[in-house]
């Protein structure tokens, strides 16, 4: 059994502790149960304002769950011992907008006057869709969701603005509707799609080329199905251009201990 198929029923604090401890830095799709997971940024104070703006103004793909206090690394509100120096299974590190490297650990490159934020993810609701017996390929395969650069403008706030990303799932076309409905309580985890159908559409040239993650197929009688994604930030960080800035590697979540499930309000 590999590491993942052996976390795949294990609770949050002990994916995580697998996680800091060095012995799984992979895809956090299908792991820790029902718990929201969450994506990460990292910044400078100086910009935190400006990017708590931005999400605010971008509900749908930066659904802002927590905000560290500046230069503390705990985030105490999702969990409890929650590093963020060091429970993310990767990390990428940008330099001047642009990726400079990824880490499994940020310990030494953690500066006194970082705010971190939390966002939202759609693997926290991929679990009821496989309650309800709707397939997904990338967990069935241990693959990273594919996601995509699409032409759907944002609302910019100070440095921050561009496109927004999107993770695709192939659904089967009866059931789509069923995905889209549960999917949709889940406004902490991006909500209903935003697209379903011919990805040109929405600025998409070739599902088998995704912009991070992997391919996956879209078997005959399936419909890609396209929900706002919580990477849209790193296209925002590029754009902004910022000297330092951490984000988790795209498909790599901090898993926290809050209950996925606690809050489905019937809106996107």
């Amino acid at each position: 059994m590999n590491e993942y198929e052996s976390l795949r029923a294990a609770a949050a604090p002990v994916v995580r502790a697998a996680i800091r401890g060095g012995d799984y830095g992979g895809q956090t799709a299908g792991l820790g149960g029902r718990n929201l997971q969450v994506n990460v940024a990292i910044m400078a104070a100086e910009y935190a304002l400006d990017f708590m703006r931005f999400c605010q103004r971008n509900p749908k793909p930066c659904p802002l769950v927590g905000v560290s206090d500046t230069g503390d690394p705990f985030m105490r509100a999702l969990g409890r011992d929650i590093d963020i120096r060091a429970d993310v299974p990767a990390y990428h590190i940008y330099r001047d907008g642009r990726l400079d490297g990824s880490a499994h650990d940020i310990t030494e490159v953690w500066r006194d006057d970082f705010v971190a934020f939390a966002l939202g993810c759609s693997f926290t609701f991929e679990h009821a869709l496989q309650d309800a017996g709707v397939s997904l390929w990338h967990i069935e395969h241990n693959k990273v969701v594919p996601m995509y650069r699409t032409n759907i403008p944002t609302q910019t706030a100070g440095p921050f603005g561009g496109s927004m990303v999107v993770s695709m799932r192939a659904i089967p076309e009866h059931q789509v509707e069923l995905a889209t409905n549960i999917s949709r309580r889940y406004r902490f985890a991006h909500g209903a799609p935003v697209h379903c159908g011919d990805p040109a559409a929405i600025g998409i040239d070739d599902l088998g080329a995704p912009d991070w993650g992997d391919a996956a197929p879209v078997a005959p009688g399936s419909t890609p199905v396209f929900w706002a994604c919580g990477v849209t930030p790193q296209v925002a960080i590029e754009r902004a251009g910022l000297p330092l800035c951490i984000t988790h590697k795209p498909g790599h979540m901090l898993i926290t201990d809050v209950d996925g499930d606690a809050e489905i309000p019937a809106v996107d």
